[in-house]
Parts: C-alpha cells; structure tokens; sequence
C-alpha cells in the first residue's frame, strides 16, 4: 500500500507529521508534498525541521516535480489525505487547478476515483471555503475538518492530534488504535 500525504500552509501541520509517523510504523509507504508555506509553519508549530518531517516519508518532492510518479493516474496509491489543507489548497482543488504537485496529485486521486482525504483547518468560514467544500465533496473527496471529538476526554495535545490522524487513517481505510472511539 502506498498512500500520499500532502502538507499544506495551514496551521496544524502536527496532524500531518503524525500520519506520516503512524504510516511509517505500520510499513505504509508514503510519498509526501510539502507546501513551500508548510515548510515555514513546521518551524514555527513544532520542534521539526522540514528536512526531518521530510525524512519520515519514503518519498519526497517539489511542490514543481510534475515528473513525479503520483502526478500521473497510471501510477497506482491507495489515496490522498491533505493534513492540513489550507483554503488556498482547497479552493485549488475544488476548481480543478493542477498547477503544483499537490494539486495534480489530488486531482489525479479525484479522477481516478480513489481516496481524497480533506482536512481543512479554517475558522470562521466564509461562504467561499464552504461552497469550495460542497465542490471538493462533489468530485469525490472526504472532507474532515480538524475538529476532534472530545468524548474520549482528551488529555494532551498529542491526544487531540491522534483523534484528527485516527479519523484521517479510518477513511484511508488503514487500521488503527491511535484515539479511542466511541463504546
């Protein structure tokens, strides 16, 4: 199973980091894409370097590699999640704008019918996020807003995040006991 994380320039890159760290442990190959605006957040929300977070994954590319192997739907992954997608990303996607790495990649997930993992990280929301979300949701993509449950009771912040990373893996339809769910 091969699946492609992107991070984008939005506030909560611990989400991606962490899928990137659960994929990994569970033998998961990964291709990652990081926003050149993610790579600043990373350094500002966490203890990471880019080139670390990077090191996670097993493959890694410019946000302008459209040589890359997931800019193509011939090369087969098992789907996409976005951790976190920026509005900017999402309303790239929601139009069918390919014109980076990510964006192709996710439209190739969408066009081919795999899975498109969204999780938006905005608020408020303007009625220009939702109808981009109502468009995304309409060619196919998951959207899952960086909103965790707090039934489980929720400690740490480490807590939160494996809620968000747990839910992202469910969809992927990857095995996990990250979060506690629901009894």
């Amino acid at each position: 199973m091969e699946v492609i994380v992107g991070i984008s320039g939005a506030s909560g890159v611990q989400y991606g980091i962490r899928l990137l760290e659960v994929l990994a442990k569970k033998g998961i190959k990964t291709h990652l894409v990081l926003t050149e605006a993610a790579k600043q957040i990373i350094e500002i929300e966490t203890d990471y370097l880019p080139i670390e977070v990077e090191k996670l994954a097993t493959w890694n590319y410019s946000q302008k590699d459209f040589s890359a192997p997931i800019a193509s739907g011939s090369y087969k992954t098992a789907g996409m999640v976005i951790a976190p997608c920026s509005m900017k990303t999402l309303g790239a996607i929601a139009n069918g704008i390919s014109d980076t790495l990510l964006t192709r990649a996710a439209d190739v997930c969408l066009k081919e019918e795999r899975k498109m993992i969204l999780m938006t990280r905005e608020t408020p929301l303007n009625l220009i996020h939702l109808e981009n979300m109502l468009k995304a949701k309409r060619a196919g993509a998951s959207i899952l807003p960086a909103c965790p449950g707090f039934y489980s009771r929720p400690k740490t912040l480490d807590d939160l995040i494996d809620i968000m990373a747990g839910r992202a893996l469910d969809l992927l339809g990857v095995e996990n006991e990250i979060y506690q769910r629901w009894e």
